[in-house]
């Protein structure tokens, strides 16, 4: 399929991959400082406002004064948490986060000095990409341990509500990465990167690399939506709604560990975004022209192309905070359960039986195109008229007294309608009086010329 093999990074000695460790994390940290003031920056921007830039030059160092400011807060525990796990609870969320960036490709082959050359990835599995999922899946237990263990229920709520959110939201996020498992042939991060370089697509005589982005866009879709939900980020941050919840999971901490919580939020969102460069956008790999010139495709300038790409998703990410409210709890989950999931099968169904009836034959067949087409005459026809419920009409509030308690909990009353205590009480001008059997006294109202008990005319006070 190509020249990169799993080999290259057998041949790493022992301080070399050390060193590219902490490359990958100082990277890492370096993109999160950089992204908080990003998305403070833009979001001025969208706001007409300046936004931080005080500190250092542009403002740049404004996320480590903030950083600084945290350390000296107080860390306060509440007195009925679970000390222990209220303490791992944001190592939990946080190390995860930091050790998925280890089979992300940067680059490919750096030079180094005394002639050496390497790939810029700390290391590659023959399921890396199953391997990011799984500790992708295990931050959410960071979540839930911290909302369990504060004693709040605000937390507790949010903790839950991270829970069915993550699980919802990545069942859908796996099944639109297996579209690119059956065109890539691997589950390795630096050979899906290798098969997007590959020239299969054929324009004017000359073959250009495909992107899966542009191959297998409803994958691309879905991904890009999950993502978003898989990392708590606006629309999507129930776990954390602060008009709902206070604060969410994280309501009961504060200073480094707040801080902790807060920068592992933004290293899921890195991680989600180089995760979605190395499948849909290529990798390091430079983009359309510039692949076209000799050396910039190779070397320390695929890390200039990673990075670039990592950018312009997380403007997605500040973007979509930025001009989107927060949904509905259970809007979210519908669109996850009824939409997002049911497309995805119905998509990696398609792709699946495209991949075989390339391989196997089945275009040239008239049979192959008639019965697609019948399939796709049923799904259409039961999209838009199958499968909807009958709307009764509207039923128009009653006049009258209404029972507040009849549904099990007090709802206000609406229209015309009267509470039952109220309902044979008529307010005059002068005062109020009961038609029918007395129930209540109510307060008289006072005359135009008159004041009431607690108030006294000037002719009075005279």
């Amino acid at each position: 399929m190509n020249d990169w093999s799993l080999d290259l990074f057998s041949h790493d000695p022992w301080w070399l991959i050390i060193l590219k460790a902490v490359f990958a994390l100082v990277f890492l940290l370096v993109m999160t400082l950089f992204t908080i003031w990003y998305e403070r920056r833009v979001v001025a921007f969208m706001q007409h406002r300046k936004g931080p830039n005080m500190n250092g030059p542009f403002g740049l160092l404004q996320s480590l004064a903030d950083g600084m400011k945290l350390m000296f807060k107080e860390d306060f525990t509440p007195k009925n948490a679970e000390k222990v796990v209220f303490m791992l609870a944001p190592f939990v969320m946080a190390i995860p986060a930091v050790t998925v960036f280890c089979v992300i490709p940067m680059a490919g082959l750096v030079p180094l000095p005394g002639g050496m050359s390497t790939p810029l990835q700390v290391t590659d599995l023959p399921v890396s990409v199953l391997f990011i999922v799984a500790l992708a899946s295990i931050g959410v237990y960071g979540i839930v341990l911290a909302g369990w263990s504060g004693g709040s229920t605000y937390s507790l709520l949010g903790a839950v509500r991270s829970s069915a959110q993550v699980i919802s939201y990545e069942i859908a996020m796996g099944l639109a990465l297996v579209g690119v498992f059956l065109y890539a042939g691997s589950l390795s991060t630096s050979e899906i990167v290798a098969a997007q370089a590959v020239p299969n697509f054929e324009i004017f005589g000359m073959r250009f690399p495909m992107w899966y982005c542009l191959m297998l866009i409803p994958s691309f879709v879905i991904y890009l939506i999950s993502m978003v939900g898989e990392t708590n980020r606006a629309p999507f941050d129930l776990p954390e709604a602060e008009g709902e919840l206070v604060g969410g999971f994280h309501t009961e901490y504060s200073s480094m560990r707040f801080a902790m919580f807060f920068m592992a939020e933004y290293m899921n969102m890195i991680t989600v975004s180089a995760l979605a460069t190395t499948l849909f956008l290529g990798g390091w790999h430079a983009p359309l022209p510039f692949n076209l010139i000799p050396g910039l495709d190779q070397g320390w300038w695929g890390l200039l192309w990673f990075t670039i790409k990592v950018l312009g998703f997380l403007f997605i990410f500040i973007w979509l905070r930025g001009s989107l409210p927060r949904m509905r709890y259970d809007q979210f989950m519908s669109f996850g359960w009824k939409y997002l999931i049911p497309i995805a099968l119905v998509w990696l169904m398609a792709v699946a039986a495209f991949r075989m009836g390339n391989r196997e034959g089945w275009f040239s067949t008239p049979a192959f195109w008639v019965v697609a087409a019948v399939i796709l005459i049923v799904l259409i026809v039961f999209a838009f008229v199958g499968g909807k419920e009958d709307k009764s009409p509207v039923e128009t509030v009653p006049d009258g007294p209404f029972d507040a308690f009849a549904g099990g909990f007090p709802v206000p009353p609406q229209g015309n309608q009267q509470l039952p205590e109220l309902a044979d009480v008529l307010v005059g001008e002068g005062e109020a009086t009961e038609t029918t059997t007395p129930r209540r006294a109510a307060r008289p109202m006072p005359a135009p010329d008159r004041a009431t008990s607690d108030q006294t005319t000037r002719e009075e006070q005279s």
